[in-house]
């Protein structure tokens, strides 16, 4: 296969970007009290953001700057004593290895895999970490799955958290039950939505992470995880799922840059890209059709082959395949998905009287127009937008950092706690070469 146009602009400005080592800390001045709620013994729960996941991987700085540790911090003050998380060995620090930024060539991101100092004692299998933890979060964790406990053997970072009796016979569920907590933080149900939806809304029989969770499905399991959650009247807070249009994972690869690739490198007089829809019918892409950041490093547009001559995205013939792209009307259905699930999370919260970490509305924010914080330019552009990570998903050190004032600031609000927030200006956006 003849590989041809792959010089797809990401990001431009990487000289204006300002540094958060530049700005000056929030000063809050506050007398701190509990209010309510008692933080004496904080459990998180959740998937990869709650674990502190980014540039592709889990790995220990990752791990140590995850938004439920740095809310820990915080919660010392108003009567936390103990957080743990299962953070890697100095010695494989790199966990399950992830991605870096190499180098800029001529303002485009070259990504190199780190692969040293990893954690693996074995092929798909991370080192057991099986001591007491408070910080819950399981990388792919689906609320849909969290009632499986066939899926502690499916899942690495799941299964290196659970004692080899427990592997394939404990449900996620039960784990996060059982640790006779005071208080917790909840923010599952983004990968019931998400996994469909990185995938081009194409479903693989044959991954239970790539389907979209029926919205009956998600009530009851959501419901039914706060009841164990809230027993003994114990307090908490809850988040919303992101739109997916929020992120850079979707946000990145425009029409308009990969129509711009081609201009570039070919100097053909191109106007439209092609792509096949979810209903098996090729056609001219528009700027509301949304393509996966993969698809820049793929290297497929314009290629040819022997079996399809036809240049790969810029003919009818041969049409951007759908697991690269989410088309109009599955831009809605999963848009249509998050605003229930968001209902039902919503509902849930006033009913049980929980504070509400509004994600979705904050993302949406960080996205169009952006934030300032302490003279930093926050948004959702990749590389330089500081608050995602290499992988377009998930968040910086410094995105974190916002997430845990967004949490913190709900807590206060509804227990009339007073719990300082973080100094995100202390953490890194993405780190240049």
């Amino acid at each position: 296969m003849k590989k041809v146009f792959k010089n797809i602009a990401l990001y431009i400005g990487i000289l204006s970007t300002i540094l958060a080592s530049s700005c000056k800390p929030e000063i809050e001045g506050l007398q701190t009290t509990a209010g309510q709620a008692d933080f004496s013994k904080y459990i998180a729960v959740g998937n990869s953001l709650t674990a502190g996941f980014a540039d592709g991987g889990l790995y220990l700085e990752g791990q140590k700057v995850a938004f439920p540790n740095l809310i820990a911090e915080q919660l010392q003050q108003v009567g936390n004593t103990n957080f743990r998380s299962p953070f890697f060995s100095e010695t494989e620090r790199n966990g399950s290895g992830y991605i870096q930024l190499q180098a800029l060539v001529e303002g485009q991101p070259i990504m190199e895999n780190v692969t040293d100092n990893l954690a693996y004692r074995a092929a798909g299998k991370l080192s057991k970490y099986t001591e007491d933890i408070e910080n819950l979060g399981v990388p792919g964790m689906r609320l849909d799955l969290s009632t499986q406990d066939w899926f502690g053997a499916l899942n690495m970072y799941f299964e290196r958290l659970l004692p080899d009796s427990d592997v394939g016979a404990k449900t996620y569920m039960q784990f996060a039950t059982e640790k006779n907590h005071t208080f917790f933080s909840f923010w599952l149900g983004n990968n019931d939505v998400l996994g469909y939806a990185m995938n081009g809304a194409v479903t693989n029989p044959t991954d239970p992470t790539t389907v979209l969770t029926e919205t009956a499905t998600f009530e009851q399991v959501y419901s039914g995880f706060i009841e164990a959650l809230t027993t003994n009247d114990r307090k908490g807070v809850v988040a919303t799922i992101p739109d997916v249009t929020a992120i850079p994972f979707f946000t990145t690869v425009t029409r308009a840059a990969l129509i711009a690739a081609v201009k570039a490198e070919s100097g053909q007089d191109v106007q439209d890209i092609y792509i096949m829809t979810g209903n098996g019918i090729p056609r001219a892409a528009t700027d509301d059709d949304l393509f996966v950041l993969p698809f820049a490093s793929a290297g497929l547009l314009g290629s040819t082959s022997v079996e399809n001559p036809a240049p790969y995205g810029l003919h009818p013939l041969n049409p951007v395949e759908s697991n690269y792209v989410l088309d109009t009307d599955e831009v809605a259905s999963v848009q249509a998905r998050v605003t229930a699930f968001n209902r039902i999370i919503k509902n849930i919260a006033e009913a049980k009287k929980l504070a509400l970490a509004d994600a979705h509305a904050y993302l949406n924010r960080v996205k169009e127009p952006g934030i300032m914080y302490n003279g930093v330019a926050i948004n959702a552009s990749f590389i330089t937008g500081n608050a995602f990570s290499l992988d377009g998903v998930h968040l910086t050190p410094m995105g974190n950092a916002l997430m845990a004032n967004l949490f913190i600031e709900a807590i206060n609000k509804q227990y009339g706690s007073k719990i300082p927030k973080v100094d995100a200006s202390q953490y890194r956006g993405v780190k240049f070469p």
